[in-house]
């Protein structure tokens, strides 16, 4: 999200000579709109004045007023040159329109959502901590605050909550989500069932957590500097070690990634590498980690 959010911080000038400005926002599947004042045409003829995020939403600012993006796990902002001049309509049941940003330079991008699981929303703020999801962040585990004793007063917080669910949790700490709470246990080497407090009993295993926690992330951002929007998902893709490579041979050891699937979600894990060479129990149908 880090990277995109660089990327689009360039394409609409805010780290450049000439910021561009919105000309207009054009919602095709009202549904994802979870705002209705402001009203999104508010935002045409303003200039963008930053791009930030906040966990995995992204915030394009630009007048006082505030575009909020969460793109979900099918979401998709696909960027355009030259954005067409006909009104949009929502397109195929692949990857279906769901709204449209048009710059002054005729340039633009497209939200889109694949899949029947629609999660994608958009929201037009005076102030970012009016979206919900915002406001009930967890710290930045990329900012310069996060520290170790940060880290613990977490760990204290969730107990016996298997770590796993605390990484992903974004009321706890907020950006990480399913993908890099696998690599980050990975290269911490630990269970993704640990209890939180086991970890903050061991001050080896909450240090080796915090570190893992900052050299993924940090490795991450740089893999995908300079990326364009349309290539990150794949760069993002093809630098993971273990989540969404089932079956696979671990780079680290050799061993075959293994998965447990849950109601609506799985994990990926080495059993060498974290949890002593034994397989987890495949708890499909468990609503413990969501």
């Amino acid at each position: 999200m880090a990277s995109l959010v660089a990327d689009l911080r360039t394409r609409l000038g805010v780290d450049g000579a000439e910021p561009r400005a919105i000309v207009s926002v054009l919602p095709v599947n009202v549904s994802v709109l979870k705002t209705y004042d402001p009203p999104p045409q508010s935002l045409a003829g303003l200039v963008v004045d930053d791009v930030s995020r906040h966990g995995k939403f992204i915030d394009i600012e630009a007048g006082g007023l505030h575009l909020v993006i969460h793109l979900a796990r099918a979401g998709w902002l696909r960027w355009k040159d030259s954005q067409p001049t006909a009104p949009p309509r929502m397109g195929g049941a692949k990857n279906p329109l769901a709204l449209r940003v048009v710059l002054d330079d005729g340039a633009g991008f497209d939200l889109t959502e694949a899949g029947t699981k629609k999660g994608l929303a958009v929201s037009v703020v005076r102030d970012p901590q009016e979206v919900p999801g915002i406001a009930r962040l967890g710290p930045d585990p990329l900012a310069d605050d996060f520290t170790p004793e940060v880290l613990e007063q977490i760990l204290a917080a969730a107990g016996r909550s298997q770590i796993k669910g605390v990484l992903r949790d974004q009321s706890q700490v907020a950006g990480i989500g399913n993908a890099y709470s696998d690599e980050i246990l990975h290269a911490a080497t630990m269970s993704p069932f640990t209890p939180a407090s086991s970890v903050l009993a061991s001050p080896e295993m909450l240090a080796v957590l915090y570190d893992a926690i900052g050299s993924t992330l940090r490795d991450a951002l740089a893999r995908s500097a300079g990326l364009a929007a349309s290539e990150l998902k794949a760069e993002k893709k093809s630098g993971l070690r273990v989540h969404g490579r089932t079956g696979e041979t671990c780079d680290v050891c050799g061993d075959t990634i293994r998965e447990v699937s849950f109601a609506d979600s799985s994990l990926q894990y080495c059993p060498t590498c974290q949890t002593g060479g034994k397989p987890l129990a495949d708890r499909r149908m468990s609503k413990l980690l969501r």
